[in-house]
């Protein structure tokens, strides 16, 4: 069940940022729609871990919920349902992986460490692939929205690197409280602010919302994306441990990139190929050491 489900994970995760991709070309607003899919899906979830007891809707009266929703959810999703208006499914994912890359950085920049060899080899090869993801796009096609979306998904990455950072201390705070109702909370006020960012920038032409094109993707999207996804994803740190869960990061942007080029038939340049399996190869270097350790651990 742990081999099927972490499949399953890595399955949704990799296929939402199409699912993204087709809602704002279906001409769903970014901000709205991402807003209405956080606040039904953490709404719906922390509703139902209320009625079966394993949380209370007094959690929304916690500032810490606020302030990780507005990083995990909030800056990261606003960046990315923006960018996906210029950028293809593909290039935004593998752009996301760049995750970890940010969050060993801000580390070593808040704790004043010294990095290891093999963190040091594996940003150097996350910068390299990033130049070569975005080369094709700058010299053969220069577009200037293209660049500021690539630009939004990297300033998502920096959101979600200092939220989970913060989160880490939050999740111990409320050590007590399931990871998902904490999740759900988050969803409900990062959802909350897409929708209030929406009200004041975008203009929602509701008979557009409920096309099939726009609607579709937007259930898949609470259904999948934001319930099933991350609940498989906490019920797998509660079987395993909170490493093995997280490489998803470095299988989904690849499931991504071959989705959109087969499913809705995004181009993949050589280049931007070798820049995404660069990029990959970087953030399995980076988390080098914590993998052998859980490796050890999980064979004891």
């Amino acid at each position: 069940m742990v081999l099927i489900n972490y499949l399953l994970m890595c399955l949704i995760f990799g296929t939402t940022f199409l699912a993204i991709k087709l809602g704002i070309d279906a001409g769903a607003p970014p901000f709205f729609s991402a807003g209405l899919r956080f606040l039904a899906a953490g709404g719906i979830l922390l509703s139902y871990m209320v009625a079966r007891r394993k949380a209370s809707f007094s959690l929304l009266l916690r500032k810490e919920m606020l302030l990780t929703g507005a990083a995990l959810t909030f800056g990261v999703f606003a960046t990315l349902y923006w960018a996906e208006q210029y950028l293809s499914s593909g290039i935004a994912a593998i752009l996301s992986a760049t995750a970890p890359l940010m969050i060993l950085l801000l580390q070593a920049f808040l704790t004043r460490q010294r990095l290891s060899l093999s963190s040091v080899i594996g940003c150097l090869l996350g910068t390299v692939g990033i130049v070569l993801l975005l080369l094709p796009g700058i010299t053969v096609s220069f577009s200037k929205l293209w660049v500021l979306g690539c630009a939004a998904v990297l300033l998502g990455q920096v959101f979600y690197s200092a939220g989970t950072v913060y989160s880490r201390r939050v999740v111990q705070q409320f050590r007590d409280e399931s990871p998902i109702a904490l999740n759900a909370a988050q969803m409900i006020y990062g959802g909350s602010l897409l929708l209030i960012l929406s009200l004041f920038t975008e203009k929602v032409d509701f008979t557009v919302m409920f096309t099939p094109h726009a609607v579709l993707p937007l259930l898949y999207l609470i259904v999948f994306g934001s319930m099933t996804g991350h609940t498989i994803f906490y019920w797998l740190i509660a079987k395993t441990n909170p490493v093995f869960p997280s490489t998803w990061l470095y299988i989904s942007p690849l499931i991504a990139l071959c989705v959109g080029a087969i499913l809705y038939g995004e181009p993949i340049s050589l280049v931007s190929g070798l820049g995404g399996f660069t990029i990959i190869v970087g953030i399995i270097v980076i988390n080098l050491d914590n993998l052998k350790v859980r490796a050890v651990q999980m064979r004891r």
